[in-house]
């Protein structure tokens, strides 16, 4: 059973900065893909960024150059790093992970944490 945990999130004011944590246990971490998604209150969950487990990256074009993801295999724990915040950025931002998949669509993914609240004020 895949188990993932995110931390991190919070209140900042806009043109701050927070990391976002996602702690994975129960599989072989190196091996799965791994994603950072959001949601905002009555909006669809979208995708935020994507790294695969062979180093693939991909960013949402509204995070692009604001925001980084990298992972720790050493640790099982996959970061998001958000700089330059903007009120639009406020969600719950969850962490996900599959073995095969790297679509950009919420429904390919298998796994997922319980997501963090991010909270950007003006």
């Amino acid at each position: 059973q895949v188990q993932l945990v995110e931390s991190g999130g919070g209140l900042v004011q806009a043109g701050g900065s927070l990391r976002l944590s996602c702690a994975a246990s129960g599989h072989t971490f190196s091996r799965y893909n791994m994603a950072w998604f959001r949601q905002a209150p009555g909006k669809e969950r979208e995708v935020v960024a994507v790294i695969g487990w062979a180093g693939t990256i991909y960013y949402a074009n509204y995070v692009k150059g604001r925001f980084t993801i990298s992972r720790d295999n050493a640790r099982s724990t996959t970061y998001l790093q958000m700089n330059s915040l903007k009120p639009e950025d406020t969600a719950v931002y969850y962490c996900a992970a599959d073995s095969s998949t790297l679509t950009t669509g919420p429904g390919a993914w298998e796994y997922w944490g319980p997501g963090t609240q991010v909270t950007v004020s003006a």
